[in-house]
């Protein structure tokens, strides 16, 4: 039996470059090509597997002179598996648009034109980091005491995660982006009743609506452009095993009545059919989101909370684990060391101190994309605060916004009665009821959200991710809503 190639997607509006790069790289990859984000929409909906790695161009139809679409072409795919290395190879390639795909998710940006050995070597390399980190999370999961640390909140942690492991109701895992959330969702899968069983993950954060529900339930031949054959849905292919929800909180509402009827008795159907259809996965979903500041302000459903939080995890951020970060240098640095066939790094005086009371805002993620980056530059040799100086300021420009807290007192909120006169609001809200025809909350909602978005890019400088900071939320929230807004450009940061 032939061993199974790399499932590479090549998208490009050239079909010369697509046909040449198919024509070189098939020998090591089963390519599928694609020309436009439309195009890449619809081959998802068809693939038995999640891509291993793309090549994306960032000029794609209807604009090829601009990068928005595949900008927005990162999120969609890193939607679909957060295991897809995507490698950008554009001529579009200032220092602007580099930083910005890196900072959406892109693992490498090789600009045209290229030697094909340089990007056969580039996209080799990047399946090697993602094995690597594959088999580092199955690694993990297969430790005897199941996460790396020492610290109280890693043993509190474990302890949750051990009573609520093989019970056949939904858990709803809370935390910071780059906790370990998954790896958690993983550990309440294995060594269960169920581990034998599909474990499936699917990100509903970046994703449109129409993907998602056909990523859930499946869908016939035909439903809908580009269903060219009829596929099942996670709920069919998790049959008895794990259904992880990443992103919940991002699920759209229209979606969300349909998942609730799942999870109360097991029932669904495919896009385009009215045969019932049955599902006994266990569901688990994760977010970084307070659904129940979610949940009173209108964005996700009392019920459907109420049915995914009958156990609830709360994973630790990094700063509240002390020693642990210590504990976790060691073990990446080892871990990576070993799979490059390198010597590892040492941190000096200066720098030990730095890592020591560094608070870690991204968190494992964080502290896991630094030392892979020390690993590659530093293999054998010491790294000086300066290095890691440098490090903690790459990854402030790339990191997300901190999920905006809620606070007790109503008047602290920027859009309290402090800041805005209550009376006139209420009357500037009636003469919008009684003075427009055919008024509808969610356009004029809109048009607000475009003002404040305008707003917050304008205070920027155009910058995404101090935007979104500024707004309050996460940096793939802000850059799908611009997507909305034909008249705002989202900064390259």
């Amino acid at each position: 039996m032939k061993p199974i190639k790399p499932l590479l997607l090549l998208i490009d509006d050239d079909p010369v470059i697509r046909d040449s790069l198919q024509f070189v790289l098939q020998e090591d990859f089963e390519v599928k090509t694609a020309e436009s984000r439309n195009d890449v929409r619809e081959l998802l909906l068809t693939l038995k597997r999640a891509p291993d790695a793309v090549l994306l161009d960032l000029g794609l139809p209807p604009d090829v002179h601009s990068p928005e679409q595949g900008f927005a072409l990162i999120g969609d795919l890193l939607a679909v598996s957060a295991n897809i290395k995507i490698l950008i190879l554009s001529g579009q390639d200032d220092r602007r648009n580099v930083k910005h795909a890196l900072m959406l998710g892109a693992f490498d940006f090789v600009a045209k034109p290229c030697e094909i050995e340089l990007l056969r070597s580039r996209l080799t390399h990047s399946l090697f980091i993602r094995d690597a980190e594959i088999s580092l999370q199955h690694q993990s999961i297969s430790r005897d005491d199941g996460f790396i640390g020492d610290s109280l909140a890693m043993k509190n942690l474990r302890a949750q995660v051990e009573q609520f492991r093989d019970t056949p109701f939904p858990v709803l895992i809370e935390g910071a982006s780059g906790t370990g959330k998954e790896l958690v969702a993983r550990a309440l899968h294995e060594d269960t009743s169920r581990a034998a069983e599909p474990y499936l993950v699917i990100n509903c954060a970046a994703m449109s609506a129409q993907l998602i529900e056909a990523q859930l339930f499946g869908h016939t031949k035909g439903a809908f452009t580009g269903a060219t054959a009829a596929k099942a849905g996670f709920f069919e292919e998790a049959d008895n095993g794990t259904l992880c929800l990443d992103e919940v909180g991002e699920l759209p509402l229209e979606l969300q009545a349909k998942l609730l009827r799942v999870l109360e008795n097991g029932e669904f159907y495919r896009i385009g059919e009215t045969q019932v259809r049955h599902s006994s996965a266990r569901v688990v979903a994760a977010t970084n989101r307070d659904l129940r500041t979610e949940v009173a302000e209108g964005r996700f459903r009392e019920d459907l909370f109420h049915r995914l939080s009958v156990f609830r995890i709360q994973v630790p951020p990094l700063s509240d684990r002390g020693d642990d970060r210590l504990i976790l240098l060691n073990h990446f640095n080892e871990f990576y060391s070993a799979q490059l066939n390198t010597r590892p790094f040492q941190l000096n005086e200066e720098a030990l101190a730095l890592w020591r009371h560094y608070g870690f805002p991204g968190n494992i993620r964080e502290l896991k994309n630094i030392v892979v980056r020390l690993s590659l530059r530093l293999a054998g040799s010491e790294a000086s605060g300066a290095d890691l100086r440098n490090e903690f300021e790459i990854e402030q420009e790339i990191r997300p916004p901190e999920t905006a807290t809620t606070d007790a007192n109503p008047l602290s909120s920027p859009l309290s009665a402090e800041s805005v006169v209550a009376s006139s609001s209420a009357d500037f809200a009636h003469h919008l009821l009684t003075s427009a025809a055919g008024f509808k909350l969610d356009e004029v909602l809109r048009e607000w959200e475009g003002y404040f978005i305008q707003a917050a890019l304008k205070e920027a400088g155009g910058n995404l991710s101090k935007a979104a900071r500024r707004l309050g939320i996460n940096r793939t929230t802000l850059y799908s809503r611009v997507q909305k807004y034909p008249e705002l450009q989202p900064g390259t940061d």
